[in-house]
């Protein structure tokens, strides 16, 4: 079954009523996310019921903080993508406005997820969960507005790893800030990628006989500037093996950060598409060079050093 997404919690139809949800942001859908959401799946597979999951747009930390750096781990694509492989049935991608924000927790509970709202039978939150004006709302006051409005709730214990690894989304933040590829991709279960419109750039790599795809970072949590052994997600399907560079290249400076990613073995024009490329391990920090020349000996080892990464991985 593919996933179906609602775009507000106001005159849903009764046929997109009654799921067993899980709750939160789920910026990155990492492995404590999924944990929420399997316990939803429990209850739903239980009961019979849809498994939803229930999400905010924009993120709530932007309404609140609209100038802070950019933060966000996946696209509204990405999220659909990574729920729907997820076998989640429906995304309630509520707008986070003035009016939501405003909403107190009990509000929110008997409005937004009662019956007329979601409409929803059971939600699965996280143990930190909060919500309504002020954070005041926890999971324990969300399980007494349940029993007003006809729902259950079952809170979902902090999830670490065998190995003690935080999985959580400022856990993969401070990984990617690091160039800790390995851990990044263990909390999230999949490497971080970026997906975005190839543009046009300067043309300077094919004067060195390596075409580069140009990718502008948007609203992406900026990684560690540098280069990376990638998987680029082709429109296609195809996956294709490539090293790039992420940053604002300080021998031709950007005024923004961009993705600039040589796909090995490949040729074609992707100009205008969307492509998602996945950082798969951090090769060395954005260097400076003498010239043209000095910079493609550069890029070759850096494809070397790529590839043999790039193997390890798919041997892992």
């Amino acid at each position: 079954m593919s996933l179906t997404v609602f775009k507000d919690w106001r005159d849903l139809p009764p046929s997109a009523q009654g799921a067993a949800v899980a709750i939160g942001a789920f910026d990155g859908v990492h492995r404590g996310h999924q944990a929420v959401i399997d316990a939803a799946r429990a209850v739903a597979t239980e009961r019979g019921l849809p498994l939803g999951v229930v999400s905010f747009d924009p993120h709530p930390r932007r309404w609140f903080q609209p100038e802070a750096a950019p933060f966000r781990l996946m696209s509204h694509g990405q999220m659909e993508r990574a729920l729907a492989d997820l076998s989640v049935d429906r995304l309630y991608r509520l707008p986070f406005d003035a009016d939501m924000a405003a909403l107190s927790d009990q509000a929110f509970a008997l409005e937004v997820l009662g019956p007329d709202g979601i409409g929803i039978a059971h939600a699965a939150v996280g143990f930190d969960f909060t919500f309504g004006k002020g954070r005041s709302g926890s999971p324990e006051a969300l399980a007494r507005y349940g029993q007003t409005a006809g729902f259950t709730v079952s809170p979902v214990a902090r999830v670490d790893d065998a190995h003690g690894l935080k999985l959580s989304s400022s856990a993969v933040r401070e990984a990617l800030k690091a160039g800790d590829m390995a851990r990044a991709t263990a909390i999230l279960g999949r490497p971080f990628a970026i997906a975005g419109e190839v543009i046009h750039g300067d043309k300077r790599g094919r004067t060195i006989s390596v075409p580069t795809l140009n990718i502008a970072i948007g609203d992406y949590m900026r990684p560690a500037y540098g280069v990376y052994a990638t998987r680029t997600r082709l429109p296609d399907g195809r996956v294709v093996d490539g090293v790039a560079s992420l940053g604002v290249r300080p021998m031709y400076p950007t005024d923004e950060p961009l993705l600039e990613v040589w796909l090995f073995d490949f040729d074609g024009d992707l100009y205008g598409q969307t492509v998602e490329t996945g950082l798969v391990a951090f090769l060395r920090p954005e260097m400076t060079f003498d010239d043209l020349d000095a910079l493609k000996v550069q890029i070759e080892a850096d494809a070397a050093a790529a590839r043999a990464a790039l193997a390890l991985s798919a041997g892992a």
